[in-house]
């Protein structure tokens, strides 16, 4: 393991999805998945994320796209709240899933303009 890229990839997972939920999912590690936090830590976080070659902005919207076309709600939740962290616009988050309408289907757009008000909603709070 890279333990530069591990803390690099923890710092930037922390302040895209939050600390809160960042620090839950790592302290809630067992034996099983402890590796699996670190891979993501490590790869996901690290290696990808900390590339100079696009934004984080940018790469949110990346996640919104796929995320939705892959239909995985819980993660596009959690991106949805990470994309607006790191300054995608609500106009930006619905342009990007009216393109993955129609380029992923539009079941996968209904979805993830669902989950986007969810997570809009949850913001006013």
């Amino acid at each position: 393991m890279d333990k530069k890229l591990a803390e690099d990839g923890l710092a930037v997972r922390r302040a895209v999805l939050g600390a809160e939920y960042v620090d839950k999912s790592v302290q809630g590690a067992d034996d099983f998945n402890r590796e699996f936090q670190g891979l993501l830590n490590e790869y996901c976080w690290g290696f990808v994320w900390t590339r100079p070659g696009l934004s984080r902005k940018t790469r949110s919207m990346l996640n919104l796209a796929m995320l939705s076309v892959l239909g995985r709600p819980h993660e596009l939740k959690l991106h949805v709240r990470g994309a607006l962290n790191n300054g995608v616009s609500r106009d930006e988050i619905k342009e990007v899933f009216m393109q993955a309408a129609i380029y992923g289907g539009v079941p996968a757009g209904v979805e993830a303009f669902r989950i986007a008000r969810e997570v809009f909603a949850e913001a006013k709070k």
